[in-house]
C-alpha cells in the first residue's frame, strides 16, 4: 500500500471514531476531511468544487429553502384541525397517514415542526401521546418519495458519481408503503400505551395578551362560546368580551361558555407565541393588525426605561406609523391586562411581539433606545388562503413537471424558490437563516471523501476485500448487513453521515459480487432513516423529545416497537421489489 492510501484510511477511521465517540458537529468533521483530502492532494480543486456543487445536493439545498414557504401555508393547519375529531384510534390513524403523505414530499422536519403547533393544540387528546406517532410517522413517509428526506438525495449523489441509475421519484414508493402499513398497525396495537406527559395548564402561564374582533359578516355571529370552539383551546384562554350595548362599552368577564357573540365583540384572549398562528386559524375571527400579516416572521421587543412609548397606548403612540410594525400581543410578566390592546399603556419591561415591515429596524428609528432587546422568534404568521394555494398549486407543478421529466427538479425549484423571494412569500433574510449549511458540509464533504478514496485506489481494494469476505455467504445477510450497520451508525451519528458512510461501501460491494446494487442501494436508504430508539439520532426525534417533555424510557417504550414494525417490513420487502440479479 502506498503512503496516500494509509492517508485516506487514516481520514476514514479518524471520522468514524470521532462521529461514534465525540459530539464534535459531524458538519465539521466532513469539513475538515474535504479539506485535508485537498491539502494532501487526494483530490483536485476541481474535483473538491464538485463535489460541494452536485446537482443532487443543490437540490436538496433547494428543496429544504422552499419548505420555509410551505409551512406558512394553511394545508398543515388543516391537517390538524382534522385531528380533533374522532375516536383516538381514529385519531391516530388520520395523523400517521397525513403526516406520511405530508413528509413525502417536503423535508420531514418542516412537517414535523409545523404540526406540532396542531397537536398541542388539540383540545381532546394530550400532545404528548400524539406526538411520537407524528415524528415516527414522518419519518416512515419521508422514504415513500424521492425528496421525502434528506437522505434520499444524499444516496443519489453517490449512484451519481459512480455513473449509475439515479433513483427516479418513486423508486422507494412500493417498499415505503409497505413500512408506512406495517407502522400504523403496531400503533394501534400500542395505542393505549402511549405516554402522556402533560401537567394541567394553569392560566396565568399564558403570557401574551391578544385581541380578536368578530367582524360583519362572521360565521360565529349568534353562536355560544362553546359552539364556536373558543373553550378549552390548549395555550390560549378567553379571558374577557368588550361589547357596545345602548352606545356604552360592557366588558364582560368571566365569560361563560353560554355567552352569545355578536357582530363587534372584541375578544381579549390570554395566550403564548403560538396564539398568533390558533387565532389566525379560527374562521370568523379578526386579529388585532390581520391586515398586516401573510407570513412575515415575528418579532419581539421589551420596551426600554428610556422608550419614548412609556406611559403611552399603542394607539396613541402611533406605533405602525412610526415602527413600521403592528404589534398583536404584548406581555407583562405573568400579570393579566384589561382592556383593548390598542388601549393599553405600555410600561418598560413589557414585551411586543411584532409583524414588522420591511422599514423596522432603519436606523433613524433608534431602536436600540426604545427597545432593551429586539429578537426573532421561532415562528411566523400564517399566508392568506389565495396566497397559500398559490404556493401549494406552484410547489405541485414543479414536483408535477418533475415526475414526468417536463422539466428538472432543480430547475423547477430554482424558479419556485426565485417566485417565492419575487412575491415576498419568503424574505432573503428568511432564507439565509435556514440556509442548510450543515447538510451542504456533511453531503459536499462525503462526496470528497469518496472521490479521494477512489483516487487514492482505496475503493477498488475495499470492493475486492468486501467481495473476498461475503464469497459463499446468502446476498440476503449481506443486505441485512448493510443495512443493520446503517441503522446502527444512524443511532451514532446522524442519518446523513450514515448514508454517507455506508453507500460507497454498498456500491463497491455490489460491483464486486457482481450483481445490481439496487437491494444494498435501498438498504443503506432506509437503514439511514431507521432512527426510533435515540432521540438524538433524529433530528425531528430530539425535537419531539424536547416539546413534548418525554423521559427516555418513555421513548424508548415506543421506538422499540416502530423499529421492530419498520425493520421486519423493509427486509422482508426490499428482496421481493428489488431482487439480487447478477450483472
Amino acid at each position: 500500500m502506498t503512503l496516500e492510501q494509509y492517508w485516506v484510511i487514516g481520514m476514514v477511521l479518524t471520522l468514524v471514531g470521532t462521529l461514534t465517540c465525540t459530539r464534535v458537529p459531524a458538519s465539521w468533521v466532513f469539513a475538515a476531511v474535504a479539506l485535508l483530502s485537498y491539502v494532501a492532494n487526494s483530490l483536485s480543486l476541481n474535483e473538491l468544487s464538485a463535489a460541494f456543487t452536485d446537482s443532487s445536493l443543490l437540490t436538496l439545498v433547494l428543496l429544504l429553502l422552499a419548505s420555509v414557504a410551505l409551512e406558512k401555508t394553511r394545508l398543515i393547519s388543516w391537517v390538524g384541525v382534522q385531528l380533533s375529531r374522532g375516536g383516538f384510534r381514529s385519531v391516530l390513524t388520520k395523523l400517521w397517514f397525513s403526516t406520511s403523505v405530508l413528509s413525502s414530499f417536503t423535508a420531514n422536519t418542516a412537517v414535523v415542526a409545523s404540526l406540532i403547533g396542531a397537536i398541542k393544540r388539540n383540545q381532546r387528546y394530550a400532545p404528548s401521546k400524539l406526538m411520537l406517532p407524528m415524528a415516527f410517522a414522518a419519518t416512515f413517509g419521508g422514504t415513500l418519495t424521492l425528496i421525502g428526506t434528506s437522505t434520499n438525495l444524499v444516496i443519489n449523489s453517490f449512484l451519481d458519481r459512480a455513473g449509475l441509475p439515479l433513483l427516479q421519484f418513486f423508486t422507494t414508493t412500493g417498499v415505503a408503503l409497505g413500512v408506512v402499513l406495517a407502522g400504523m398497525l403496531v400503533l394501534w396495537l400500542i395505542a393505549d400505551k402511549l405516554p402522556i406527559t402533560e401537567k394541567a395548564e394553569d392560566e396565568q402561564d399564558l403570557p401574551y395578551f391578544l385581541e380578536a374582533r368578530i367582524a360583519a359578516g362572521s360565521i360565529l355571529i349568534g353562536k355560544t362560546v362553546s359552539d364556536a370552539g373558543l373553550r378549552h383551546l390548549r395555550k390560549l384562554y378567553l379571558a374577557e368580551i368588550q361589547r357596545v350595548i345602548d352606545g356604552e362599552k360592557t366588558t364582560i368577564i368571566p365569560v361563560t361558555p353560554e355567552e352569545v357573540l355578536q357582530q363587534g365583540d372584541v375578544l381579549l384572549f390570554a395566550g403564548d407565541m403560538e396564539s398568533v398562528a390558533v387565532l389566525q386559524e379560527i374562521e370568523g375571527l379578526s386579529l388585532y393588525g390581520h391586515h398586516t400579516m401573510n407570513g412575515q416572521s415575528l418579532a419581539e421587543a421589551i420596551i426600554s426605561h428610556s422608550s419614548s412609548l412609556n406611559g403611552v397606548s399603542l394607539k396613541d403612540a402611533q406605533f405602525r406609523e412610526r415602527f413600521d410594525a403592528v404589534v398583536v400581543a404584548v406581555r407583562r410578566g405573568h400579570e393579566r391586562l384589561r382592556g383593548g390592546l390598542g388601549t393599553i399603556e405600555l410600561q418598560a419591561g413589557d414585551a411586543l411581539l411584532l409583524v414588522p415591515g420591511k422599514q423596522f429596524g432603519d436606523p433613524s428609528q433608534r431602536l436600540d433606545k426604545e427597545f432593551l432587546l429586539v429578537n426573532g422568534v421561532d415562528s411566523s404568521t400564517r399566508l392568506s388562503p389565495g396566497r397559500s394555494a398559490w404556493v401549494l398549486a406552484s410547489f405541485a407543478a414543479v414536483i408535477g413537471l418533475a415526475m414526468f421529466n417536463v422539466l428538472p427538479l432543480l430547475k423547477g425549484l430554482t424558479l419556485f424558490v426565485a417566485g417565492l423571494l419575487l412575491t415576498q412569500v419568503v424574505t432573503l433574510s428568511e432564507l439565509k437563516r435556514r440556509f442548510p449549511i450543515d447538510i451542504v458540509l456533511i453531503v459536499g464533504g462525503a462526496l470528497s471523501l469518496s472521490q479521494a478514496m477512489t483516487n487514492s485506489g482505496i475503493s477498488g481494494l475495499l470492493a475486492e476485500t468486501l467481495t473476498q469476505g461475503f464469497t459463499g455467504v446468502h446476498l440476503f445477510f449481506v443486505m441485512a448487513g448493510i443495512y443493520l450497520l446503517t441503522l446502527l451508525l444512524t443511532e451514532l451519528m446522524s442519518n446523513n453521515a450514515a448514508a454517507a458512510l455506508v453507500c460507497p461501501i454498498a456500491i463497491s460491494l455490489s460491483q464486486g459480487l457482481g450483481i445490481d446494487p439496487m437491494p444494498f442501494i435501498m438498504a443503506v436508504l432506509f437503514g439511514a432513516s431507521a432512527s426510533f430508539i435515540s432521540p438524538w439520532g433524529y433530528q425531528t426525534n430530539l425535537l419531539v423529545f424536547t416539546v413534548g417533555n418525554y423521559r427516555l424510557k418513555q421513548y424508548v417504550g415506543v421506538g422499540i416497537p416502530m423499529a421492530i414494525a419498520y425493520t421486519g417490513a423493509v427486509l422482508a420487502l426490499i428482496p421481493l421489489l428489488f431482487p439480487f440479479k447478477s450483472l
